[in-house]
């Protein structure tokens, strides 16, 4: 072996041998009657590059795939990649800007489609290359594409029957609408943001019955002055006093002249603005259903890039006579900006005398993902999804218990979301994307089919006669192909063996971000047409945030990048950080020190298995774990059959943080810092027996090891698999094709009594020395008090060991514990350390209670803040955290120091 581990020296290399040896392939010929196990992958965009979120959830994926993989059997874990329509038609856009090539619109939709093929090509795919790079054991050869031919026809196929039986049709309605991408765009790309703004409260006049102005007033407040264009009613709350002799009558709209009603609506909030509301049906979310449940018109004002359009604006004109006034706001504002408009409706509202007040005020503002810019909710026609009527059976089948959310209070958020689901808007204004199967003739009727040649037939059937036939120029939603994802990329609509075998899939690992985007959308495409649920368990994972908690944003500087991390520490390293930090409902905050940390446990698992080789210790064909006849070797093998059951448990339970936490206590303190150290003086000492058994139960465990170890760290685990495997017996497969640990039968108590008691007893008489002060060169005799004829042999057997690793000068037995002495309790038996003339016992009571007592105002200035609410609503939510760890780790070093000083009495 070589004296130091490497990881950039041996991962690339590894990888190329488990694509070359088809490791990763369902279906593997020896594997045929095996037991299925299958998970789709969250297909990452084409665009995209490895971030934290996806290190965290393919390598949670990852230890699932390879666990199932060790226990026999078949495993698929799908991969493929998502065509992500507004990212990619921007940067292929962004693309052709740069090198000064004619714009989207100039070359038509055929070339620029031509265009991102070539990109998807030659950069597409960047993220696929670093999954390997993590170690992700995906069957590669199957991997899909959301437009690929395959996944295209199961698109139409669900888009033309879901529109045959109901579920899928067009309406007008409102939009989240990106103005710069000319497009609606789904919830999950609005970014709500913080901005410092005003409260514009404006005079709108009241009318008698027949329109004319009485001098009075009602004064609405408004965030969007530019949007009182296409105001079409006012709101006031109907327990607010003020406004109750007020409902059913009219006002004038300033600027325009349209008589609008005043209504008696709940929306309206009584304690904020003026307590009345100007409602906008057709540009604001909130108006639009306060508008439905009055009957008010919808007049949209602004046009696709959020200009105000009024001239030749039929809707805006009905039913407004035409006035000097309503020919100065067209003249004045229509064509402008949105945001130049608010300025000018402001000063014209001024002018007049209108503007009553201008008022701070601080909201949220949706704004793009993509674009950054601020959104507009716009009414405009698209395709929607029946997603109530579909919801239903999605619904039924978590409640049942078909599909389980871990952790399960994540059930709570789905059924909120399915329980208040709106329809789906499924249409988007792009190029890139499955364009939607819908052709319309010259007087608009729709012809939804499989192809053209098929929406002709109809249209025959309708006139009679051939006619000229449009396609729909939108595309549909991404969330809408990915929503077929599970069973799609089996084959689907086919009835492939694939889909028969591997559907429904055992478990989808994803983050709480799109329970309802594609978690909810899977179960509902899965049971309507699969008339399964698509997966049993729904895994979902917390965020990881920078050490102090705060989540992870450009903007503010502290994203940590995974590769960086493996080039730096390995994918090993950063693959055990993130498992082993990944408790369920509670979210990582990563620190490079963690990742350097557990760099660290790869180095000590390398040391250790270098120990073994110096020291002999080689694979023996025929080796028996269950014969071992030296005590301390049925002990190792008891502990390594302990972890395995704890760290299958765990992982099978989704407790990733418990199975990893599990396989390094083993790795590191039972295995490398006591049963390595225990076992020098056999391996050092003379030939025979005890040496040649210590040696094959050394190598025997060091297997077991790398077997538990690989599907957190597979990088190393397969490299020491291969180097062992080249001493004695040759292996049958690599690791990753090797079998889970087996080592049931094997636990023996009387070997876990003895030797666990001598290990607690140096780890009790270490820490002692240490809360003590006690000198290192200090060599104490220890006394074991009231000891029966077991122990005292047992102490005999070991007192070479403990003198070596406890540091002391010899071990006696006595009825009573000697004055001054500190007293420590392993396994019911007593023991002190005389401590008459090492210390000074009186000065060091006096140290212990002085910084107990410092501890303990510490915490309680802990506890002032964390009760304090001024505190918790000011401080950020990592500053909180912090205080709370904090506390917790004075009160622990507080529990510690008791102990210690309980000990003098």
């Amino acid at each position: 072996m070589e004296k130091t581990f490497d990881p950039a020296a041996i991962e690339k290399r590894i990888r190329d041998e488990w694509e070359a040896s088809g490791a990763f392939r369902a279906g593997r010929p020896e594997r045929a009657g095996a037991e299925p196990y299958s998970i789709v992958i969250p297909p990452p965009n084409v665009t995209g590059s490895l971030h934290m979120g996806h290190a965290l959830n393919n390598t949670l994926q990852d230890i699932l795939a390879r666990h199932a993989r060790m226990q026999g059997k078949d495993v698929l874990w799908q991969p493929g990649t998502d065509h992500a329509g507004i990212a990619t038609q921007m940067v292929v856009e962004r693309q052709l800007a740069e090198r000064q090539q004619p714009s989207r619109r100039e070359m038509g939709r055929e070339k620029f489609l031509e265009c991102v093929w070539a990109w998807k090509a030659e950069s597409g795919g960047t993220i696929v290359e670093q999954l390997k790079r993590l170690g992700a054991s995906c069957d590669w050869s199957r991997e899909r594409f959301t437009l690929d031919q395959g996944l295209s026809q199961a698109v139409v196929k669900v888009f033309v029957q879901l529109h045959r039986e109901g579920l899928i049709y067009k309406d007008k309605r409102l939009v989240n609408w990106d103005p710069v991408l000319n497009t609606a765009i789904s919830d999950l790309e609005v970014v709500p943001t913080e901005v410092k703004g005003h409260l514009w409260h404006f005079k709108y006049p009241l009318v008698t019955g027949d329109g004319q102005e009485t001098g009075e007033f009602i004064v609405v407040a408004t965030t969007r002055p530019e949007t009182m264009l296409g105001d079409t009613g006012v709101a006031v709350h109907p327990d607010d006093e003020r406004y109750q002799k007020l409902v059913g009558r009219r006002v004038r709209l300033p600027l325009v002249g349209r008589l609008i009603p005043i209504v008696a609506d709940e929306y309206s909030d009584p304690e904020k603005g003026s307590g009345a509301v100007k409602i906008t049906p057709a540009h604001d979310f909130n108006d639009f259903e306060v508008g439905k449940r009055h009957g008010l018109p919808l007049i949209n004002v602004f046009d696709a890039n959020a200009n105000v359009t009024l001239a030749g604006n039929q809707a805006f004109i009905d039913g407004v006579a035409s006035s000097a006034e309503l020919d100065a706001a067209i003249g004045a504002l229509d064509g402008l900006d949105r945001f130049k408009a608010r300025a000018r409706v402001v000063a014209m509202m001024d002018e007049r005398g209108l503007l009553e007040q201008i008022a701070d005020n601080t909201h949220m503002v949706p704004h793009g993902d993509r674009s950054h810019a601020v959104l507009e909710p716009r009414l405009t026609d698209q395709w929607y999804v029946d997603a109530k009527t579909l919801a239903q059976p999605a619904l039924a089948a978590v409640r049942d218990g078909r599909t389980k959310f871990v952790p399960r209070n994540w059930e709570k958020t789905y059924f909120e979301w399915l329980e208040n689901i709106q329809p789906w808007c499924i249409s988007r204004q792009l190029w890139w994307g499955h364009r939607i199967p819908a052709w319309y003739d010259e007087e608009g009727n729709v012809f939804v089919a499989e192809n053209e040649e098929n929406a002709h037939i109809a249209a025959r059937e309708k006139h009679g006669r051939d006619v000229a036939l449009t396609r729909d120029e939108d595309v549909l939603d991404t969330w809408f192909s990915s929503a077929l994802w599970p069973f799609s990329t089996l084959g689907w609509p086919e009835e492939t063996r694939e889909l028969e075998r591997f559907y429904p899939t055992n478990v989808l690992v994803t983050g709480f971000d799109i329970i309802f985007f594609w978690v909810a959308r899977m179960m509902m495409m899965g049971l309507h047409f699969r008339k399964e649920v698509p997966f049993h368990d729904v895994y979902i994972h917390a965020l990881v945030r920078d050490e102090k908690g705060a989540k992870m944003s450009k903007s503010k500087g502290n994203v940590i990048d995974p590769l960086h991390l493996v080039s730096e520490y390995g994918a090993d390293a950063l693959r055990f950080t993130l498992a082993a930090m990944a408790a369920q409902g509670r979210d990582i905050k990563l620190a490079t020190s963690r990742v350097e940390g557990y760099r660290n446990f790869a180095t000590k698992l390398w040391n250790a298995s270098r120990f073994a080789e110096l020291n002999g210790c080689a694979r023996v064909a025929g080796y028996d774990p269950a014969a071992n006849k030296i005590t301390l070797n049925r002990w190792i093998v008891t502990e390594a059959g302990r972890a395995a059951r704890e760290i299958t448990s765990a992982i099978e339970a989704y407790r990733f943080n418990d199975a990893a936490n599990a396989a390094y206590r083993f790795v590191w303190n039972i295995f490398c810092d006591w049963y390595v150290e225990l076992t020098k003086p056999l391996l050092q000492g003379e030939d025979g027996p005890a040496k040649d058994e210590t040696r094959a139960c050394t190598s025997f465990v060091l297997d077991q090891i790398y077997a538990l170890l690989h599907p957190f760290m597979p990088f190393i685990t397969e490299e020491l698999w291969a180097i062992k495997g080249a001493e004695g017996e040759a292996r049958e497969n690599m690791l990753v094709l090797s079998s889970w640990p087996k080592l049931d039968g094997l636990d023996d108590a009387a070997a876990e009594d003895e030797v666990g008691w001598v290990v607690e007893l140096i780890t009790e008489i270490r820490s002692l020395r240490a809360e003590m002060n006690l000198p290192a060169g200090a060599e104490i005799a220890l006394v074991i008090v009231g000891a029966d004829q077991r122990i005292r042999e047992r102490a005999a057997s070991w007192e070479d060991t403990l003198k070596r690793l406890a540091r002391l000068a010899g071990v006696t037995f006595a009825e009573a514990a000697p004055k001054s002495s500190a007293q420590i309790v392993v396994r019911g038996v007593v023991a002190a350390l005389p401590l008459e003339g090492v210390i000074d016992l009186a000065a060091e009571a006096k140290r212990l209670d002085k910084e107990i007592e410092k501890l303990e105002g510490e915490v309680k200035k802990f506890d002032a803040k964390l009760a304090n609410p001024g505190f918790l609503a000011k401080a950020d939510e990592e500053v909180i955290e912090e205080h709370r760890e904090r506390r917790d780790a004075a009160l622990l070093r507080i529990e510690k120091l008791r102990a210690a000083r309980g000990r003098l009495g």
